[in-house]
């Protein structure tokens, strides 16, 4: 593998020993968040040398949190490989090495982000190497977001700025360098109910929220099971959307009648699945017994939640990555970006070195043994849709 500096740009070991070392978590916890700016700026340190022209914008109302758009030559349409350069946070005491410090062993290097994704950024950079005393027909773009692992803030930022214009984008998240063309959405919402307690030996005397979220719980499971006969892929492992009512809190007392109740729950939408249409079925389901009962009722999303994705299999960029890389485009259970490059109208798939195994897993690591292929097919890509 070859890991050579060019026009003063480390080599991939080199690149990917410095962004390791830069911590860069996102949570919603702030004790664990970190500003992503160090990453952000390093890679800006490599990629202009190169000749890329670098643009750091700010997520807006997140202080501290930068997306980076680096473009090589210039035109309508052109290549995007983005990755995230936030990590997700880590318990020190489960790993066997320094979480920030690069670690060789058994042909695997080992660290935080290696295979979730900051690996994803030198082998980019060492792909983009090879072409950049070529005259290129279409722009190649390198772009790095901020708070994936978090409120993916950073995509949705960029999709209402408009940017990057492109025609074409691969995400590196690792799926050991199989193309993906379509995941699940994600929702997390929040159902309440607040009544008011009284004595319970009268039942008159309140009007019990955990009575009426029982009756909410019988409207939900019938709703998941319509879902569950109209709506079916077979690309999909679990081929229907699910539903998992998570956790539920609700009275203090048993001889107190329960005046609030509060479920948390759980939505994985197919593609072709509209997030609003499904908050608005469970809300025409829940509204009508809360009024009967006489309830007031909250329901609201826990965060905004990320859209199903789903790229045609006959697009060009899904038979390009199938071609590269000799396997066929598949569907996976995690949720990405795609759907905020999506938005921008770009043509998108999902395809990195590592496993989703090793993501958010103590030692995590990516393979010596997918270095250089995942350059190779970096390298493909850039001649076909930017040579």
């Amino acid at each position: 593998m070859t890991t050579s500096a060019a026009g003063g740009v480390p080599g991939i070991r080199e690149m990917l020993s410095r962004l390791i070392a830069l911590p860069s978590i996102s949570s919603a916890s702030p004790e664990w968040d970190h500003s992503n700016e160090a990453v952000v700026r390093t890679l800006a340190e490599w990629l202009e040398p190169l000749g890329f022209a670098v643009e750091i914008l700010d997520v807006p109302g997140m202080p501290g949190k930068f997306n980076l758009i680096a473009t090589l030559g210039s035109g309508p349409g052109g290549l995007v490989l983005s990755g995230h350069t936030d990590t997700v946070p880590f318990d020190d005491k489960r790993w066997q090495s320094d979480p920030f410090s690069l670690t060789e062993k058994d042909n695997r290097w080992y660290g935080l982000g290696t295979c979730d994704m900051k690996g994803f950024f030198p082998l980019a950079i060492e792909a983009a190497k090879a072409f950049v005393n070529q005259p290129l027909k279409q722009p190649l773009i390198i772009l790095a977001t901020a708070d994936e692992e978090s409120s993916m803030n950073g995509a949705r930022a960029l999709a209402e700025a408009g940017k990057p214009k492109a025609r074409y984008a691969v995400i590196g998240e690792p799926t050991d360098l199989r193309p993906v063309r379509m995941h699940k959405g994600i929702m997390m919402e929040r159902l309440r109910f607040e009544g008011q307690s009284g004595h319970s030996s009268n039942p008159a005397l309140g009007r019990n929220a955990l009575e009426g979220m029982h009756e909410a719980l019988g409207e939900l499971l019938t709703l998941r099971q319509e879902w569950q006969d109209i709506y079916r892929n077979p690309n999909f492992k679990v081929q229907v959307p699910t539903m998992n009512l998570g956790c539920i809190h609700g009275g203090d007392n048993p001889n107190r009648i329960c005046a609030q109740c509060e479920l948390h729950f759980d939505l994985r939408p197919l593609p072709g699945m509209s997030m609003e249409a499904l908050r608005q079925g469970i809300l025409e389901r829940v509204r009508p017994l809360a009024e009967r009962r006489n309830l007031k009722l909250t329901f609201e999303p826990l965060f905004d939640g990320v859209p199903p994705f789903e790229t045609p299999a006959d697009a060009a960029l899904v038979k390009a990555c199938e071609k590269l890389t000799g396997h066929q485009a598949q569907a996976v259970a995690f949720a990405t970006e795609a759907p905020w490059l999506q938005k921008l109208g770009l043509e998108t798939l999902v395809m990195g070195p590592g496993s989703i195994d090793q993501a958010h897993q103590p030692d995590e690591y990516l393979e010596l043994s997918q270095l250089q292929p995942t350059v190779d097919i970096l390298k493909g890509l850039i001649r076909t849709f930017c040579v």
